[in-house]
């Protein structure tokens, strides 16, 4: 991938970080904004976009990290084990140990154990099954069943520990407002970089300095 092609992924993901996050901001919270549009407090409306945006931007930069560091982690993985059909036999398992973590340590953590669960098992559920969704559109996109269980480790456990600091404070605002664009940036970032990946391979023999 060229440098005309890599600040494209990172502009454009940049812009849906900033944009997803602005417009979740604006609902997560809406009771405490929505008197900001009733009245046509322009300036405020400003202000509060303005620091959605810069926070957008933040999350973008996570899923950009945690992308890229991603592609390594699935390389050096591929160079340690040998086998594609290993490789993604360990992902399977390390995404099964996260959603279950991800439930019944919040669980524990934030309910002492107590109470009912389900608060605790829908977020997951719900990653969960946006999750295969994705990755059922990039082995489709691609045409390689091989792609659609790295595609779901990134999806559910790149953007588990991405989302890390609000899993931490447990407050449904925050919880929201980061794994929004978390996931879309990084659902964007998986389902892109083969397309502009691809064609730079097919003219390799025309152009080999790009």
């Amino acid at each position: 991938m060229n440098s005309r092609k890599w600040v494209y992924l990172f502009l454009t993901t940049l812009a849906i970080g900033m944009v997803t996050t602005v417009i979740t901001g604006f609902l997560v919270d809406w009771e405490n904004y929505k008197e900001l549009f009733a009245q046509g407090n322009i300036g405020e409306i400003l202000v509060v976009g303005l620091w959605l945006i810069g926070v957008g931007a933040i999350f973008s930069l996570i899923s950009q990290m945690g992308f890229f560091a991603y592609l390594f982690i699935h390389r050096f993985g591929l160079g340690l084990f040998r086998s594609v059909s290993l490789w993604n036999g360990v992902q399977v398992v390390v995404i099964a140990f996260a959603l279950f973590d991800f439930v019944y340590l919040r669980y524990q953590i934030f309910a002492d154990g107590e109470g009912p669960l389900f608060p605790y098992v829908w977020p997951a559920l719900l990653l969960a099954v946006l999750s295969l969704f994705v990755a059922g559109i990039k082995a489709y996109d691609t045409s390689s069943k091989q792609a659609f269980t790295p595609a779901l480790f990134l999806m559910v456990v790149v953007t588990m520990v991405e989302w890390f600091p609000a899993l931490r404070e447990n407050q449904t605002d925050w919880l929201f407002l980061m794994v929004f664009p978390l996931f879309l940036c990084n659902a964007w970032q998986l389902l892109i970089l083969h397309r502009l990946v691809t064609p730079q391979k097919a003219n390799t023999k025309e152009s080999p300095s790009t």
